[in-house]
């Protein structure tokens, strides 16, 4: 039996607390399948519990009457809390392993989820988008070590699949919230239902996950530089997460003021960027069977580049959207793979890993497409979107630096 499948609840903060026993069954007779299916419905509710909440920005935004640099403000509240979190989910994975911390995540996540649907001052919203980030990054990277500990189980990549779910899930979230709006199901009835379903599948799924014994870590100080070994996955991910936030926020703007499609098609090219990233990551970890990581990275890289300089040089709609779809497929298995990569460090557990590297990706996402604005007001949105495809270029050149022992 392999020594992580082994059940050991001395690291629980009591044997007779609540989460001692939730966590209690045993997960020595589980196969890898059923393991594997258990983290996968934990990719799936942080998938469509996020696109529940986007779903209703709208609506929030109309219920509290904020203008739109109001509800910009607001919402940093939330990138915030998750930022300020990343040194906080370190060491609770030291201490107690990531399948309790993805079942605290999981479970204050879709609580304050459901907190979301009876906001009714901004006061209020605040620090409950501030939980929610924070949340959400306990959540993130704990349910991301649970994978790296499932792939260990198989001689095959199965890390982009995982990511595959989450969108998948999105959809479904979207969809939902779209059902939602048209049929006037207010946000106070609509959160707080989806809010109590999450709850109960991660009760329900928690103890068919993987246990890892938590790997204490040495104190550091609460803002480090990934160790040297990982400092290259730290950049990919920054640069992937910095062209994925990008095309997030600002591909729907960039068919509207360049290609100049109506308004109410402007989502066009945020469609079909989204359905790529999908499709990306379910035929993701075939092409790593065939050709290996450090191939189908540098091969994303090189998509996101001319992906993004076509959109540039040709701003028509046809080659815009094919522009689109490259750098969504460019995108949709880099962090998957990195952290795959990188949770095989022999220096530090796999999701202490993850925590560090993810601290550098989460400042791509969330510093570079601000200087997007910036740039495009003092210049065009095709300088931007011109210095943007640079990043897929550096990850090619990052990838280079990869050793051969880390495939």
């Amino acid at each position: 039996m392999l020594p992580f499948l082994k059940e050991d609840n001395d690291f629980l903060p009591g044997r007779c607390s609540f989460a001692a026993i939730v966590l209690k069954k045993s997960t020595e007779h589980r196969t890898p399948r059923q393991l594997r299916l258990a983290n996968a419905v934990f990719f799936f509710i942080s998938g469509i519990g996020y696109a529940t909440w986007a779903s209703r920005i709208p609506d929030i935004q109309k219920q509290l009457n904020l203008n739109e640099a109001e509800l910009g403000g607001i919402l940093f509240a939330m990138p915030i809390g998750l930022m300020l979190t990343v040194p906080v989910t370190s060491y609770l994975l030291g201490k107690y392993g990531s399948r309790t911390v993805m079942l605290i995540g999981a479970v204050l996540f879709s609580i304050d989820l459901g907190l979301l649907g009876f906001c009714t001052t901004t006061w209020q919203l605040v620090p409950v988008l501030f939980v929610l980030g924070a949340s959400r990054n306990l959540f993130n990277i704990s349910t991301n070590a649970q994978a790296v500990a499932v792939q260990s189980l198989y001689d095959r990549s199965i890390m982009a699949n995982f990511h595959g779910i989450w969108s998948l899930a999105g959809f479904a979230g979207a969809a939902l919230g779209y059902f939602a709006v048209h049929y006037g199901v207010g946000i106070s009835y609509h959160l707080p239902v989806v809010s109590v379903l999450l709850i109960a599948c991660s009760f329900w799924f928690i103890t068919g996950t993987i246990y890892q014994p938590p790997i204490a870590q040495p104190k550091r100080k609460i803002f480090t530089l990934p160790e040297p070994s990982l400092i290259t996955f730290a950049l990919i991910c920054f640069c992937c997460m910095a062209c994925e936030n990008t095309m997030y926020d600002w591909s729907g703007v960039y068919f509207e003021k360049v290609i100049h499609i109506a308004k109410g098609n402007a989502t066009e090219g945020f469609v079909v960027y989204m359905i790529a990233m999908a499709v990306g990551r379910f035929v993701g970890d075939a092409i790593v069977n065939r050709f290996g990581i450090k191939i189908m990275l540098r091969g994303s890289g090189v998509l996101i580049f001319a992906g993004l300089l076509l959109s540039v040089l040709f701003p028509s709609q046809l080659i815009a959207a094919i522009g689109f779809v490259m750098v969504g497929f460019g995108v949709s298995c880099i962090v998957p793979m990195v952290f795959q990569l990188a949770g095989r460090s022999k220096t530090m557990s796999g999701g202490a890993a993850l925590a560090s590297i993810s601290s550098v990706g989460y400042l791509g996402f969330l510093l570079v497409p601000p200087f997007v604005g910036f740039i495009a007001e003092a210049i065009s949105l095709r300088v931007s979107f011109g210095l943007i495809a640079l990043l897929g270029l550096m990850i090619v050149l990052l990838v280079y630096r990869i050793n051969d022992e880390h495939q």
